[in-house]
């Protein structure tokens, strides 16, 4: 398209230079075989030709979209450049056309400009010939055989000329005195001529011919003049003869004129073909360039980063400590600007893509809350998540990408809230459209902190998912959400606003200076969600708050879900759930939209939940309840207003009860919590640590219920005994060429208590994997010298499968292959490298999965975890 409008563009400001010419258009060679292709790069089928020239049609009645597609044949000339005046002649197949079929194959052939008899023009209806010169890949030689140019073209560039315009623009001022009649006839075949201009009455007056010269030594052409009425005096005749001759002559200079800069376009096109070529290659180049620089630096921090992480296993004192965790923080941070300046630079090479995998978004936002809980507590902002019921439990998207949206919006949140609340929602959008219709009021203090909030319903105002013409998918599978991320931090000033989602754009010098970052999170963010078919919108109010708004499709993870790889998301709260079904809750928070909040997660675990606002409701609540709570949860800030009222409630509470149920105490600061409980002498109240989790929340209920070996650790991450229990005493074979790498590896493996072997070439772990073989997994570098780990994978799994072919017929014995018939080791690649180490990558060679280098306890456990029970 954008080539489309510099042909046009081009072809517009200079024509003036073709004075004569209706327009021009370029037609492109396609084969056969390049048909399917080509019409699916351009989205649109070739159209036939012959059809409207058998059954002509007005021009007010003219839609190429209605033409019948252009026959199977060898080849095709559709036209894919146009000047806009004759635009409508894009997709047209010349080729199928009977005229313009004759005059291409002869263009082609001769290497000269071809003119075509005259025939109607498409769309006017007006008689008109065209012009056409063969463009080829490269230079020919003058002698080049007819063959040879046919090998070589490209394309057929063509000009249009409406004969009657144009001979009416020659002899305008000898038409208007109507002295004299002109006709302009084709006269290659001399038996039928064929008239291009003028009427056909005959006359028995003189008559003048002239011979014209269009550039085309195949075709002629005659002009024919004579006197209207009587004949006119002989030195008049004489006066007009010569007139006409020399308005002959500059119509042959026009048309040669025209000639040479038709030509001249030919080479322009063809230069920029070239230079569309070299822009291509250059692309490709920058992309293994940075897929290059993304690996070498990566792989030296990966080293200082796992050194780092094993440094702080060992005795160090508390300044220690603190230096390690600093440069931890540190080199984790240069990691991630690392990342994001490549996802940039793909997102503007076109080459980032989406997976389509199998995921639990409410564990993907269970882990985005566990990133930024520390954070949150630490500012004592509440942070919280809520999706709605009608949300599906499983989709079919990029968990990754979504993943990386969230971050980037709940990052800057935390960056520049310092007092409130950071609240993510995520609705169906069909809900969302019925709210709107419902609502008619906005309330900015009905929120989850109590603090004025920006109205969410302005950050998604113009999505055209919300308008008449809004494109809600139709098919049954796919899954429309929008997620707001809402704050009460300090807003983007008016003035910024419109750069908010520019590359490298920060609001303010200064605020690099503050909070750091580089400005592009924002960016990516905008061009994952257009990756994902939603829209991303904001509105913002200084010192009260932004709302950032994004809708994206997804397919249901219910159906046809075998067709898809399925991502093992941390997602402990399945096993849970059940020893919580049927239980009964009680919340105690004078707050809708954080009592909401509270019931949500304690509901995933199968609890039934009551939310009473104030401490008498609660006790009319469970005074009156047929059947008993078994537990209580109290929000903090009811706690702190009444300390009285709150001991006052214990006590009752194991009077009315008919079994006195659990007390918990939900806050976000836990310090603060434990000093407010023991002012209050209530001491045997168990705090729940926001923001809440599904896993966090589980394990806090199991401990403070007397099952608490089955809990998870309260930050929410694997634990290591987990991973002991699964590795100890597994022997793991790991592959990598740079030492370094290799020690930071075997290091966090054997902290599990693995057997680790190591290997520096992918030759050497062909020899060590081919069976028979003790080895359980094996961890392989993508990036090695001689052979990568995607092709010693390969050849890995030659070897298996020839060997459990050979033992399936009977070739080998069982016994002599550890009495295992179908030998598999489980192999992960190992890479920093975030641009070629996809996950279908591993999977075409071989491969099981992928860790990133340095291993994260979390990542580590999920793919282990699929091979070792």
């Amino acid at each position: 398209m954008n080539l489309q409008m510099t042909f046009a563009r081009y072809t517009e400001r200079t024509a003036f230079e073709r004075p004569l010419t209706s327009g021009v258009a370029y037609a492109v060679r396609v084969l056969h075989s390049e048909r399917e292709q080509f019409e699916k790069h351009q989205g649109w089928t070739i159209k036939r030709m012959d059809t409207l020239e058998k059954n002509p049609v007005h021009k007010d009645d003219y839609n190429p979209d209605l033409f019948e597609p252009s026959p199977i044949q060898e080849e095709y000339a559709p036209v894919i450049f146009a000047q806009d005046i004759i635009s409508h002649v894009i997709s047209i197949d010349l080729l199928s056309g009977k005229e313009d079929r004759e005059n291409v194959l002869r263009a082609r052939k001769s290497g000269k400009g071809v003119l075509t008899a005259p025939f109607p023009l498409l769309k006017t209806n007006r008689l008109g010939v065209i012009l056409t010169f063969a463009v080829y890949k490269r230079d020919l030689p003058s002698n080049a055989t007819p063959n040879e140019r046919i090998q070589a073209t490209n394309g057929y560039l063509g000009g249009v000329f409406d004969v009657e315009s144009l001979v009416e623009k020659l002899l305008q001022q000898l038409a208007s005195k109507q002295n004299i009649l002109v006709n302009v006839l084709d006269t290659t075949n001399q038996s039928y001529p064929i008239s291009m201009y003028g009427s056909n009455a005959s006359d028995d007056g003189l008559e003048l011919v002239s011979h014209l010269n269009f550039g085309d030594p195949f075709r002629k052409h005659e002009m024919r003049c004579r006197f209207k009425q009587k004949p006119p005096w002989p030195w008049l005749a004489i006066t007009t003869s010569i007139g006409i001759l020399v308005i002959a002559l500059l119509v042959g200079h026009i048309f040669h004129a025209t000639v040479n800069r038709i030509a001249k376009v030919e080479d322009d096109c063809h230069k920029m073909m070239e230079l569309k070529k070299q822009a291509e290659a250059a692309d490709v180049a920058k992309s293994q360039f940075l897929a290059t620089v993304s690996h070498e630096i990566r792989t030296p921090m990966n080293g200082v980063l796992g050194m780092l992480h094993m440094l702080m296993d060992t005795d160090l004192d508390v300044t220690q400590l603190d230096y390690v965790r600093t440069a931890q923080a540190s080199g984790k941070a240069l990691v991630a600007l690392i990342n994001e300046v490549l996802d940039q630079a793909k997102i503007e090479s076109g080459k980032l893509e989406l997976e389509e995998v199998q995921f639990d978004l409410r564990a993907v936002l269970d882990d985005v809350l566990s990133l930024f809980s520390g954070k949150a507590q630490d500012k004592g902002v509440e942070l919280a998540v809520f999706i709605s019921d009608r949300v599906p439990e499983m989709l079919i998207g990029d968990p990754g990408r979504f993943r990386q949206i969230i971050t980037n919006l709940m990052g800057n949140s935390i960056k520049f809230t310092e007092k409130g609340h950071i609240h993510v929602t995520v609705h169906l959008v069909e809900e969302v459209i019925d709210s709107i219709e419902v609502e008619t009021e906005f309330s900015s203090n009905n929120t989850l902190s109590g603090f004025p909030v920006a109205d969410r319903r302005q950050s998604w105002k113009g999505f055209r998912t919300f308008s008449q013409e809004g494109s809600i998918h139709p098919f049954s599978d796919s899954i429309n959400i929008i997620v707001s991320v809402e704050d009460t931090g300090e807003g983007i000033p008016i003035e910024a606003q419109s750069r908010v989602f520019t590359p490298f754009m920060q609001v303010g010098p200064s605020i690099s200076r503050t909070h750091g970052g580089t400005g592009i999170g924002l960016s990516i963010s905008k061009c994952l969600v257009n990756l994902m078919k939603g829209e991303i919108g904001f509105v913002s109010i200084p010192k009260i708050g932004s709302t950032f708004t994004f809708t994206a499709v997804f397919t249901s993870g219910s159906s046809s879900s075998k067709e898809y790889k399925s991502q093992q998301i941390n997602n402990q709260t399945n096993s849970v759930s059940s020893e919580f079904r049927g239980k009964r809750a009680l919340v105690v928070d004078p707050r809708s939209v954080r009592a909401k909040v509270s019931r949500y997660h304690i509901q995933r675990l199968g609890i039934h939940v009551e939310v009473v606002s104030d401490w008498k409701q609660g006790l009319s609540s469970i005074s009156r309840g047929s059947s008993a709570f078994n537990m209580v949860l109290i929000e903090q800030e009811v706690w702190d207003q009444d300390l009285n009222g709150s001991a006052h409630f214990i006590d009752n509470l194991e009077k009315i009860a008919i079994t006195t149920p659990k007390v918990f105490l939900l806050s976000n600061s836990i310090s603060s919590s434990r000093a407010n409980t023991t002012t209050s002498g209530v001491c045997n109240l168990t705090v729940i640590p926001k923001p809440l989790r599904a896993s966090m929340l589980a394990a806090s209920l199991q401990r403070a219920m007397g099952d608490g070996n089955k809990g998870n650790p309260r930050n929410g991450e694997v634990p290591s005994l987990s991973l002991r229990n699964l590795l100890l005493g597994r022997k793991i074979l790991i592959v990598d060429d740079n030492n370094v790498n290799l020690k930071v590896a075997a290091g966090a493996l054997r902290k599990y208590g693995a057997d680790v072997v190591s290997a520096s070439r992918g030759m050497e772990a062909i020899e060590l994997l081919t069976p028979p073989h003790r080895f359980d997994a094996c961890f392989m570098d993508i990036q090695m010298p001689e052979m990568d780990g995607f092709e010693a994978t390969r050849r890995i799994r030659d070897s298996e499968q020839n060997i459990n072919d050979r033992i399936h017929f009977g070739e080998l014995s069982v016994e002599t292959y550890n009495n295992i018939s179908n030998w598999h080791v489980p192999i992960l690649a190992m890479t920093a490298d975030v641009i070629q180490a996809t996950h279908e990558a591993c999977l075409r060679c071989g491969m099981d999965g992928y860790v990133s280098k340095p291993f994260e306890a979390e990542q580590l456990y999920r793919e282990v975890s699929r091979f070792f029970h």
